[in-house]
């Protein structure tokens, strides 16, 4: 180790002494003995080249033009983020030696870089925009240098180098107005059209190899096919990192980042195949469709906002360009007519007549802080189905049918509520007004409905037990009658109306007609009310009130009504019932 260490030492000091020989050696054995830092990249003529750019590096692609050449193109598509790009013309004053030249340890952009010259810089661009430069070659030029940076993200980008002027052919090209128009928007759908691409009207031989793709979504434009496919792909990779985010693990973090930045991000350059085409857009759902130049996108949500973008894609080279895209709002649903009900406001539903399906919609907003309220329905149409739906904030709260019988349905912690009243048909081919009885105001009713906020309730209030009117014949008497009705444990008003029969034809006409249960108290005249009184039993086995109704004529027939008025909901009726008083007494 000693006698090493003294030999280092010594070699070192022998260095240092003859300090004047080092830069004979060093031109000597430099050339054969570097190795350049970066793999050089020459940029071949006539092919599509893709380039990766890491995030704030630099890319650096070398071309040189054949003798007698005098003109020459670079086109530069970048991905998606802005990139920046110049073109310069680097001139050798002297030749490099042969031993430089004949290396095979050092490339030969690496000789004319680090020989003696000047470099001009002759274009430069920054954007996401399809750039070129056309120009005639620059005279004394030894090689050309084209740089590329993205400062934002990693990216990429394709770049086409070609000898000569006049259009290229490896890109389509975009019309004079590159726009996408909208010819027509609906619920569901939206018409685009948008100029024909000069490519495609240009060869109509050659129209199988180009294809015009819709792309919609609802984030935003793309300036290029690249730029979509790149966003679908964060998006999908999002998802599957939210999934995978507990179970992956990254053993080495600041080497992979490195050795991706050194090594991945520079792979030799191929020109694109057209077989990749398919990959390029089968992923983004867009719909291609030849060279038609009109499309209709359907299968759209209403009251959303869409936007489209067009592309004309070449097969046979793999490129495509992209016009401006649009955007546009889809129409919102035919929304129907909603009415708003007040508090304890008593509504007859009419539907039209005939067989067809009808609907009404109402909302109610229950009062106080508790928001609970009772909706109360009763069918008046004998064969007609009502369905009532009762929704809040989107979602069903209950959906039943209404029929003759009273519906109650309790409506508890919502500030707002959609009633929807649907009609399915009738089972008989008469129309409803024919059926149904006339309600106040001349108007052929279907479904009788109320709603009111529920202050102090816990629940939808008690029925009777039977809606039976009883009579007793002992109790009858030649002026007066005696009735019985069941009633409830709360603390409610029942009222008692009449009415005198006549003949016998008009005795059973006007017994049926009362019989009706949508006929309530508003539809009757007040000179037949003959009294009302308030009843309450907590048993409900024992909850019988009676009720003497004097006043009478001898040997008359009368119909007797009793209705259970409460403060919620619709007034319940009894069965009618016909009582005649005594002729002798």
């Amino acid at each position: 180790m000693a006698l090493a260490s003294l030999s280092w030492c010594l070699g070192a000091a022998l260095a240092l002494v003859c300090s004047s020989s080092w830069p004979q050696v060093h031109a000597a054995l430099a050339p054969e003995n570097e190795v350049p830092l970066r793999p050089t990249t020459w940029l071949p003529e006539g092919k599509v080249t893709p380039v990766t750019l890491p995030k704030g590096r630099t890319r650096r692609l070398y071309f040189m033009l054949k003798k007698k050449v005098p003109a020459f193109s670079v086109t530069v598509s970048p991905c998606d983020p802005p990139i920046e790009w110049t073109l310069a013309a680097r001139t050798l004053k002297d030749k490099p030696l042969k031993s430089l030249q004949w290396s095979t340890k050092k490339s030969t952009p690496e000789m004319w870089w680090r020989g003696p010259g000047t470099e001009e810089k002759i274009h430069s661009f920054t954007g996401n925009a399809v750039d070129s430069y056309m120009g005639r070659s620059y005279p004394g030029a030894s090689i050309y240098i084209l740089r590329l940076r993205s400062k934002q993200q990693n990216t990429r980008a394709t770049v086409y180098f070609r000898e000569g002027l006049g259009p290229s052919g490896a890109f389509p090209l975009l019309p004079a107005d590159p726009r996408v128009h909208t010819l027509g928007v609906g619920m569901t759908s939206v018409t685009l059209s948008w100029a024909p691409s000069a490519s495609v009207t240009s060869l109509p031989l050659a129209q199988d190899s180009y294809d015009y793709c819709v792309l919609v979504n609802s984030l935003q434009n793309y300036p290029s096919l690249c730029a979509a496919r790149e966003s679908m792909r964060k998006e999908k990779d999002q998802k599957q990192e939210k999934k995978d985010r507990k179970r992956r693990v990254t053993v080495w973090p600041i080497l992979k980042e490195w050795w991706w930045e050194q090594w991945d991000a520079y792979p030799e350059p191929q020109s694109l195949p057209s077989s990749s085409l398919a990959d390029e857009y089968a992923d983004l759902q867009c719909a291609c469709q030849g060279t038609e130049s009109v499309c209709t996108v359907s299968e759209l949500l209403p009251d959303t906002q869409y936007y489209f973008d067009v592309f004309v894609i070449d097969r046979l080279n793999g490129t495509s360009a992209a016009y401006k895209g649009t955007f546009a709002r889809t129409h919102e649903e035919a929304r129907p007519a909603i009415t708003a009900l007040r508090d304890g406001e008593l509504r007859w539903v009419t539907f039209q007549d005939g067989g067809f399906k009808a609907e009404q919609f109402f909302s109610f907003r229950p009062r106080g802080w508790q928001q609970s309220g009772l909706l109360t329905l009763q069918s008046c149409g004998g064969g007609e189905k009502v369905k009532v739906t009762v929704s809040s904030k989107g979602q069903v709260l209950t959906s039943q049918p209404v029929g003759g019988d009273l519906v109650h349905i309790w409506l508890q912690g919502s500030p707002s509520y959609l009633i929807h009243l649907e009609r399915e048909g009738t089972t008989t081919g008469q129309s409803s007004a024919a059926t149904d009885p006339t309600p106040p105001g001349g108007l052929a009713a279907s479904v009788k409905m109320q709603t009111s906020s529920a202050y102090h309730r816990r629940g939808v209030p008690s029925l009777p037990s039977t809606l039976q009117i009883k009579s007793f014949n002992r109790l009858r008497g030649c002026n007066s009658v005696t009735l019985a009705w069941m009633g409830t444990e709360e603390r409610s008003l029942y009222c008692v109306y009449r009415r005198k029969l006549g003949s016998r034809d008009a005795e059973v006409a006007g017994a049926s007609a009362l019989t009706a249960p949508c006929l309530g108290p508003e539809s009757r005249s007040d000179t037949e009310r003959v009294l009302c009184k308030y009843f309450q039993e907590l048993n409900p086995r024992r909850a019988v009130t009676t009720a003497v109704i004097g006043g009478l004529e001898p040997g008359m027939a009368y119909v007797f009504d009793v209705y259970l008025m409460r403060r919620w909901g619709i007034p319940i009726k009894y069965a009618s019932k016909m009582v005649k008083t005594r002729k002798e007494c």
